[in-house]
């Protein structure tokens, strides 16, 4: 194996997830629900692990490891309604925001890769939770998939457009806060 290459992510990496997922899971609790009573509807763990990827740059299984932790981080009872459905659905958002990393996206010299990969990485996440919990609350039940994906598409392309705009705004003074 060459010097360079590195077998898994450096403490400084490890400590970074931490705090953003920290942050991510206090920001949903406090500053989230104020705004769900605007009717708006953030999830800053998604942003937060989405922050993370695209400033340690990990590698793919790494990533799914950050959306599991995001994913378990969510089972506390005040960050969840539905149990369990955030496991499989921020390991998608995670696993689409690793892969996404890798895409270079620049319009001239702006970086749209956060705000684009974070946007995309949100509806996967989103979408995933809406559907797992479409079949399991409505389709069980005998109601209509079709019409219950239906109400969630405003709320997951709304918590897309917040989260790639939060994202976005952190992403630069942090690569250069982080010298990354």
């Amino acid at each position: 194996m060459a010097a360079s290459e590195k077998k898994g992510l450096a403490i400084q990496d490890l400590i970074l997830v931490a705090v953003l997922l920290a942050a991510g899971a206090v920001l949903k609790l406090t500053v989230g629900s104020l705004l769900a009573s605007f009717g708006m509807k953030p999830n800053f763990i998604i942003a937060a692990y989405c922050l993370a990827i695209i400033l340690i740059r990990p590698t793919i299984a790494q990533s799914l490891v950050i959306g599991l932790i995001a994913g378990l981080v969510c089972q506390i009872p005040m960050l969840n309604a539905t149990p369990l459905l955030n496991i499989p659905s921020e390991l998608l958002g995670a696993l689409v925001c690793g892969l996404l990393i890798r895409v270079p996206m620049k319009i001239g010299k702006l970086d749209v890769n956060p705000l684009v990969n974070t946007f995309v990485s949100t509806c996967v996440s989103g979408f995933t939770f809406a559907a797992l919990s479409a079949y399991i609350n409505v389709v069980s039940v005998g109601g209509d998939f079709a019409v219950a994906m239906a109400a969630y598409v405003a709320i997951v392309l709304g918590t897309a457009t917040f989260n790639c705009i939060f994202v976005e705004v952190l992403a630069t003074p942090l690569k250069k806060v982080l010298k990354r």
